[in-house]
């Protein structure tokens, strides 16, 4: 009984796409011994170690924190019933196709046959140009908007960047970020299969475009300390170290580098920042009880406790305008 249980724990924990982990750590791996080899001048395998994984760092509370919170979402999540993003751009996806296939009658796909190179190539390019403008929209969002502020901000508490920083994300947030992730990707996921892929095939490289956005970005990588940057590449990707800026406590900083894989949407929208490659960098956020974030109960319960506050305030004030206004009518 005692093993059965521990055996599902274990599946829980370790039920990952082992080849994409290994892509993500080997990628890791790979930058941090660039950087070292650029950097070091007499190398050594200890020195590297010492160099990828500094003490300081990896035994930081926050470090801590992130574990115990990586290990803890992940034997929650199969209860919490989040469903993948995937999911919901496939939703929005045959919403859309049945509606354009309604309303311009439209039977099967515009293009008959198989999908081939060229389309696939040009549909993985629109799928990750959408994924990344609607998570720069929603990301603006939650810096913007006090409610969703405070969800955000686990993943801001931070104090040092050890790669599963990454995933540390309140669960809400994540069913938000999901939810919210369908709309964009999912139309233009419909879009694509009215013209010229099939369901089977949607689902497919819906699921692939999700995980080479992934991929592409580092987004393990520029939850590190490494200070990696991709030199004239900079102006189109999203470099790691350009990242590291959003999450710097220095307020030049603040709400800077909102972009997820591509920095062109921030110098559209005027939200850029170019760090100084030789500048080193503060994490966290600037809070009183900062602190309070390197415990669960920190980065679980009080960010729902302030939500609320945040949305009772909201309401306190609506009921108040809408009772002075009855009370002002004759």
């Amino acid at each position: 009984m005692l093993t059965e249980f521990c055996t599902k724990i274990i599946q829980k924990l370790y039920n990952i796409d082992y080849v994409t982990l290994g892509l993500i750590l080997g990628t890791a791996l790979v930058c941090a011994l660039i950087i070292y080899w650029r950097k070091a001048e007499h190398k050594s395998v200890r020195d590297f170690f010492d160099f990828a994984f500094p003490a300081e760092i990896i035994m930081h509370p926050s470090a801590r924190a992130d574990a115990m919170f990586w290990i803890t979402k992940r034997l929650m999540m199969p209860f919490l019933l989040i469903p993948a993003g995937a999911t919901f751009v496939t939703a929005v996806g045959y919403a859309t196709n049945q509606a354009i296939s309604w309303i311009f009658g439209i039977d099967g796909t515009l293009i008959n046959g198989p999908a081939g190179p060229v389309t696939i190539v040009i549909f993985t390019a629109t799928m990750l140009l959408a994924y990344d403008i609607s998570y720069y929209l929603y990301h603006v969002a939650q810096h913007r908007y006090p409610f969703l502020w405070e969800l955000h901000k686990v993943h801001h508490s931070a104090e040092v960047m050890v790669g599963i920083t990454k995933d540390r994300v309140h669960p809400l947030d994540d069913l938000m970020n999901r939810l919210w992730d369908g709309v964009i990707p999912g139309i233009c996921f419909g879009i694509w299969s009215v013209i010229a892929l099939n369901p089977v095939e949607i689902a497919v490289f819906g699921l692939n475009v999700y995980v080479l956005r992934n991929i592409l970005m580092m987004d393990f990588v520029r939850h590190t300390h490494l200070k990696i940057s991709f030199g004239p590449l900079n102006n189109i990707i999203l470099c790691p170290h350009w990242h590291q800026i959003h999450h710097s406590v220095d307020p030049r900083h603040y709400d800077k580098n909102f972009g997820l894989l591509f920095s062109f949407w921030d110098r559209l929208f005027g939200t850029h920042f170019i760090p100084d490659p030789n500048e080193d960098l503060k994490f966290g956020i600037m809070d009183r009880d900062a602190k309070d974030y390197q415990s669960l109960v920190g980065l679980y319960i009080l960010p729902l406790k302030k939500m609320w506050r945040h949305i009772a305030r909201r309401l306190r004030r609506r009921f108040q305008v809408s009772a002075q206004t009855r009370n002002a009518s004759p």
